[in-house]
């Protein structure tokens, strides 16, 4: 099984089209970004509803039929998604939920002591239709904020995907199939790097066994490295860092990985370059 992933931070939507960057006037650029590559899965961070129903209507109309999973990190439509787009002619969603960086991760709207915002991790547990592979997607966006709580998301992302250990509490998340493979998709707001990033790197990639899927495709297939929240700056920012990641459990394998710096007249989509990867599934 081989399935096209992106992560992609929208930039939220702001309708105002005198404003630099609005989302009238970037529209058009992220239509025409998402018909060009046709992933098959797309962790989306920062999208409002209005946004994420404009984007599906777009995508509709290339000849994949596309749906998507979330819910607003305020509860209902309210406030930035953590929306994952699939393609259903490839996919289909066997369950979701969602759960907040908090300390009761089901307390809708919630945050972590410090934090900036609510924020929050929606999952899909999918099922490949040709080949009846499953796996678990997992999209995020960690607080801009408080180091502490990204670390404590970077904490609740792991013992989601874990399986509970002897004489441990459990964990008040539903428990995943720990035999599935997982993606994890999201906006860290911190660097790809360890001890700088406050733990968050080290924690999914050691104590979660995750694999940076940019770091793993082989140097063939890899584009160049650029820091990927830009501000509309494209490749004239300077150096930075790569906050947006895509990581994989055991069982998957990057084949490719690149970061995106597609512009379509003159236009960036977004303030941040989405990051692809194509995946192979070792249970698929």
């Amino acid at each position: 099984m081989e399935l096209r992933v992106m992560t992609f931070n929208l930039r939220f939507a702001d309708c105002d089209p005198a404003v630099p960057h609005s989302w009238p006037r970037r529209r058009p650029a992220v239509a025409a970004l998402l018909r060009r590559e046709s992933p098959d899965l797309i962790g989306t961070q920062e999208g409002l509803h209005r946004q994420l129903r404009e984007i599906h209507e777009d995508m509709g109309r290339h000849g994949r039929s596309y749906d998507w999973i979330g819910m607003g990190r305020e509860g209902g439509s309210r406030g930035e998604f953590m929306a994952v787009f699939y393609d259903t002619g490839r996919l289909e969603p066997v369950e979701y939920e969602h759960f907040w960086i908090a300390p009761d991760p089901h307390s809708v709207g919630a945050k972590w002591p410090g934090a900036g915002s609510p924020r929050m991790v929606t999952w899909v547990r999918f099922r490949e239709r040709t080949t009846g592979g499953e796996f678990y997607a997992l999209n995020t966006h960690l607080d801009n904020v408080s180091a502490e709580a990204r670390l404590a998301g970077a904490r609740l992302l792991v013992q989601q995907m874990r399986a509970p250990e002897p004489g441990r509490p459990r964990s008040p998340l539903p428990e995943f199939d720990t035999g599935l493979p997982c993606v994890v998709t999201g906006d860290f707001n911190v660097p790809a790097e360890k001890e700088s990033g406050g733990g968050v790197y080290e924690t999914l990639l050691e104590e979660g066994e995750l694999t940076d899927s940019f770091t793993a495709a082989p140097p063939a297939r890899r584009g160049e490295d650029h820091r990927t929240w830009h501000d509309f700056a494209g490749t004239s920012a300077p150096p930075g860092p790569r906050i947006d990641w895509i990581l994989t459990s055991p069982g998957v394998r990057t084949a490719s990985a690149r970061i995106n710096t597609f512009t379509h007249d003159g236009s960036y989509p977004s303030d941040h370059f989405p990051v692809q990867a194509t995946l192979e599934f070792d249970n698929g």
